[in-house]
């Protein structure tokens, strides 16, 4: 298990995130988040990071996208990958995040077309408590606008932040502690989930179980300032 960082590298960590802070955007910028149908939306992506259970340094990261309002699953990626920084709370982007990035620069690299439009984050964005959580952290290394879908809140972050603009995502809820495959979210952040899975089983060659960051990951990974 990876030792817990100093205080100067914890110290450093929130420096970082003040200085990338200043970058996120919480207007509308793109034109179908003005429009209540949505319209102009066409693909959503979400990610995921699955762990091998019993070994918090072995992972998948993954990202998909479906397409809008279909769901239907336009593009995959899975990597293994060796993850170094210790989980702390509040600074989840930094154990997390740069994989994510990878995944998000290997599809602009590969089908720049499939681009998504909007990212489902399987964590907090706006209502980090420093305001910076790992949705903003994304959206701002990736430049994509970034929905943070912290355990069954919404959480409109990058989007416009009125009442008008809620009412208009609530197809993106997730409902209770799982991913249901059903909805917005459920769907698109339950593929991510359930591709992550597959693909260290495949990989592995074994039934080894393996541990979501999402809902049902450890306790410690659950807190709600990430």
């Amino acid at each position: 298990m990876s030792e817990p960082p100093a205080g100067a590298a914890l110290r450093r960590w929130a420096r970082e995130q003040a200085r990338l802070k200043a970058s996120v955007i919480e207007e509308d910028t793109e034109e179908w988040q003005k429009d209540p149908s949505f319209a102009g939306l066409e693909r959503v992506g979400g990610v995921d990071l699955s762990y091998v259970k019993g070994d918090d340094t072995k992972a998948c990261a993954s990202l998909v996208v479906l397409s809008y309002p279909d769901l239907e699953v336009l593009y995959e990626d899975c990597q293994m990958v060796a993850v170094t920084a210790p989980y702390v709370a509040g600074f989840l982007a930094f154990r997390e995040v740069p994989f994510l990035v990878e995944a998000v620069q290997r599809l602009q690299q590969k089908e720049l077309r499939l681009k998504p439009q909007v990212l489902l984050v399987d964590g907090n964005g706006l209502l980090h408590h420093r305001g910076f959580g790992v949705a903003c952290h994304l959206g701002v290394l990736t430049d994509l606008p970034c929905i943070g879908v912290a355990k069954n809140l919404l959480q409109v972050d990058g989007l416009a932040r009125d009442e008008l603009h809620r009412e208009q995502i609530r197809s993106l809820q997730m409902e209770g502690d799982a991913f249901p495959l059903t909805g917005t979210s459920g769907k698109v952040l339950g593929m991510a989930d359930i591709r992550s899975r597959e693909y260290i089983r495949k990989q592995l060659c074994s039934p080894l179980e393996v541990v979501s960051s999402g809902p049902k990951r450890r306790e410690k990974e659950t807190e709600p300032d990430d």
